[in-house]
């Protein structure tokens, strides 16, 4: 059974990390491109850490592959969020189509 669930959530980490990387190369701007690696890497990479941690169980190959999904799970969002944050401070543009700047309103009060 854990091998069948693991094989399950190898293949969904598998999707969102090649949708990830499709977002990658077709979004239109630095911040956007951000969103989607960020998508890839937390639910891709964890998808299929956790698929590992399912096949192996708690063997020492299984726990380092749980530790690397908290880490991941910890550091991702806040490393995109310092990017996206440094990129709008060093006035790296939106893309010409945004309707929103949020960031912009919120520095602007």
């Amino acid at each position: 059974m854990n091998e069948v669930l693991g094989t399950v959530f190898i293949v969904i980490g598998l999707a969102f990390d090649f949708f990830g990387c499709l977002g990658l190369v077709r979004l239109p701007d630095v911040y956007n491109r951000l969103q989607a690696a960020t998508k890839c890497v937390t639910l891709g990479t964890c998808g299929i850490l956790f698929g590992l941690f399912l096949f192996r169980g708690f063997t020492a190959a299984g726990l380092k592959a749980l530790l690397c999904l908290i880490f991941i799970i910890l550091t991702a969002p806040v490393s995109a969020h310092a990017l996206a944050r440094g990129a709008y401070i060093s006035g790296v543009k939106l893309w010409d189509k945004s309707v929103v700047d949020k960031y912009g309103e919120d520095i602007s009060k």
